[in-house]
């Protein structure tokens, strides 16, 4: 199933909530991915996990939606390695970013205790905040 109208736009009611509240290249960019991975693999989550690391590739998460990232590039340890073995992965945290960057957002999700954490601490922090925000906005 395509998730583009015959115009070329993405329907917004084929994506995850998170891209739904994010903008159009993000948009884009999930969508034409989920696509053709699923004409390669199927539907299924492999085609999803393709689709999520394409998107991670140039945006991360912020919240709830996606934001473009400063550098395009793996955003992990998981994405940086393929599939050779299993990595924990950052869920959208660009945890490859500068201790600055993670603290910048941190701020902006206003993360407690921010200016003591290390650079794991907020990554993991991070992933926690883009959690709740995900499902606060998930409530409305």
């Amino acid at each position: 199933m395509s998730r583009f109208t015959k115009d070329g736009k993405v329907k917004p009611e084929t994506l995850p909530s998170t891209l739904q509240r994010s903008d159009e290249k993000a948009q884009d960019t999930f969508a034409a991915t989920l696509d053709a991975a699923e004409e390669q693999y199927g539907d299924g989550e492999r085609a999803r996990r393709t689709a999520f690391a394409s998107l991670k590739h140039g945006f991360e998460k912020v919240g709830d939606h996606w934001e473009p990232k400063e550098e395009k590039g793996p955003s992990d340890d998981q994405a940086a390695g393929g599939r050779a073995e299993a990595r924990p992965t950052a869920g959208g945290v660009d945890a490859n970013s500068s201790k600055q960057h993670l603290y910048d957002l941190a701020k902006k999700l206003d993360v407690p205790g921010r200016s003591t954490m290390s650079k794991a601490d907020l990554v993991e922090a991070l992933q926690k905040a883009n959690d709740r925000a995900t499902r606060k906005a998930r409530e409305r």
